[in-house]
């Protein structure tokens, strides 16, 4: 059953209602709290330049700050206070503990300072002001800044609002002359421009933690669509393989004169579990393609295209000077496939890196695998600035995992840039 009284209160009610519930969460509630003041950060521009030494004593900066201005409202009210005796001591030591008390308890400061103020206005028998003596002024305002300054833009606005209405009940109980003016205008001052900092700080790590997010999914986007790319050229190469598969294993009865109804059998059994591997296959992989995605028409490219591909980058401006040691031999496809488009991802990434340089692919077949090593010489021309760096060698990196091979890519020791893979081939690889 819904309350109607909830539902016939006014807008203005509920404001008000919000706005009090905002008042005694901000500093009613947990007002005894410890909450030492911390060290403060040395991440900044000019803190991390600092030597070490230093930067260890910076970080306390705020506590010797507070400190200060602790001693400076003490020796002030030991100067102006009344007499050398206890009350002098009260007078100069009230506003100082308040002042203190924001570097463990900072709500409780505030409600101290201001308990404090008529008591140091009584002691000072109205000489200095009212409602606001000179020590408890100061005090006031170090305190409202301080303890802005450690909680939020809300509370510093009700500590304002509270100052207010002590210092009108104050002024109109006793009458006359006031100096409220001249503790709410700083004190206004001073936590708008805490507030102002605030919230710049706040809307800057906002800001650097949407940019982390978003380099993060931009980074797994990238990841994926490489992926994707992958998965969709194995599948053309699996694919393949399984039809042809499928085809020889219909076709072998028919080669052998009276062949044992065993072996028939073998060979349909064979044929059923190509056929349903591919179309299995082509279910589950089939997925990764997207709407636009047209098979290609000729075979994946092999390592046996190279120089196609070299010559093409050649008349694209690039001088690549081509190395192969080591016996040739074909290897699998899904192999040369992924060989193929490592040497053409780091091609690309010299022509779009560093323009006018010289490149060298060198590609080794040794035992156990296959080496590449691509290299090439620092940028002769203007780089231009390339929102997608550094997704080529992602893409790399990929392609050589699902090989279990190694890659390492590093700036070379001439300001160029070397990229060298590993990938392993077994002789049973090879066989087949």
């Amino acid at each position: 059953m819904t309350d109607t009284r909830e539902t016939s209160r006014s807008p203005e009610f509920r404001l008000a209602q919000g706005a009090l519930g905002g008042l005694r969460e901000d500093l009613f509630h947990n007002a005894f709290a410890y909450r030492l003041l911390p060290p403060m950060a040395v991440d900044g521009p000019v803190t991390r330049r600092l030597p070490e030494r230093i930067r260890r004593k910076v970080r306390w900066t705020p506590h010797a700050v507070v400190g200060a201005f602790a001693f400076f409202v003490f020796a002030m009210g030991l100067d102006l206070g009344p007499g050398n005796g206890v009350f002098a001591l009260l007078f100069a030591a009230m506003p100082t503990v308040a002042v203190l008390l924001t570097l463990i308890r900072p709500v409780l400061a505030f409600w101290a300072s201001l308990a404090f103020t008529p008591f140091v206005a009584l002691l000072g028998s109205y000489h200095h002001g009212w409602p606001w003596g000179p020590t408890s002024g100061i005090a006031q305002v170090v305190v409202m800044t301080v303890v802005a300054a450690r909680t939020r833009p809300r509370t510093a606005a009700w500590m304002w609002v509270l100052t207010l209405v002590y210092a009108f009940f104050a002024t109109t109980l006793r009458g006359g002359s006031d100096n409220a003016v001249s503790v709410l205008f700083p004190s206004a001052l001073s936590l708008l421009f805490v507030t102002v900092l605030q919230v710049r700080r706040e809307a800057e790590q906002t800001v650097t933690a949407q940019q982390t997010v978003t380099a993060v999914e931009r980074s797994r986007r990238t990841l994926l669509e490489e992926r994707t790319t992958i998965a969709r050229e194995l599948h053309d190469v699996v694919a393949h393989h399984m039809s042809v598969v499928a085809i020889q294993a219909e076709a072998a009865p028919y080669r052998v004169e009276n062949p044992p109804p065993e072996l028939e059998q073998a060979f349909v059994t064979i044929r059923e579990n190509a056929v349903a591997a591919l179309t299995e296959l082509r279910r589950v992989l089939g997925v990764v393609r997207a709407e636009d995605y047209e098979a290609p028409d000729a075979p994946q490219p092999t390592l046996a295209e190279l120089d196609g591909l070299i010559g093409n980058v050649r008349e694209a401006g690039l001088d690549v000077e081509k190395t192969v040691t080591g016996a040739v031999r074909e290897l699998p496809q899904g192999v040369e496939l992924s060989a193929y488009r490592i040497i053409q991802e780091a091609l690309s990434n010299v022509l779009r890196h560093a323009p006018g340089a010289a490149a060298g692919v060198e590609v080794s077949y040794v035992l156990g695998g296959l080496g590449l090593r691509i290299v090439n010489g620092p940028a002769r021309g203007l780089v231009k600035p390339s929102p997608g760096a550094g997704h080529g060698l992602t893409g790399m990196r990929e392609r050589v995992t699902m090989l279990n091979g190694e890659m390492t890519a590093e700036p070379a020791e001439d300001g160029g840039f070397e990229v060298a893979v590993f990938i392993p081939v077994t002789r049973e690889e090879v066989d087949q």
